[in-house]
């Protein structure tokens, strides 16, 4: 797998592939005004990921919108032919929407979650 990167906008998340360490990491605010059109690339990125294996999947999303988390879930459902791959599912303390966001994932796909408990302070 090649590296992929999107950088970060005021509406749009991170999105990095760091190809040496087999490391996908999405953070940031996810409200684009398409999400389809802006997830695409990673949809399509994802479609030649299933070779991988090991592969880690960090998401860190302070929040995101109705759209956005269903791209999320086509992610996430094209991800799951993939070996070993784990998510690690980062949520504040004080943010039991994300932490719930992530248990309704970890239920609906066949991935294995950890959820990783942040201080906000921090």
């Amino acid at each position: 797998m090649g590296p992929l990167h999107i950088a970060a906008t005021a509406k749009t998340p991170e999105i990095l592939f760091d190809a040496e360490e087999k490391r996908l990491t999405l953070s940031g605010r996810s409200i684009p005004e398409n999400a389809v059109d802006f997830y695409r690339p990673l949809l399509e990125w994802a479609e030649n990921a299933v070779a991988e294996t090991g592969m880690v999947v960090q998401i860190q999303l302070e929040y995101f919108n109705t759209s956005s988390s269903k791209c999320l879930l086509d992610l996430f459902k094209r991800l799951e032919a993939c070996e070993s791959l784990e998510v690690l599912w980062y949520f504040d303390s004080d943010d039991e929407d994300m932490l719930e966001a992530g248990e309704d994932y970890d239920h609906i796909v066949g991935l294995p979650f950890k959820f990783v408990e942040v201080d906000p302070e921090v």
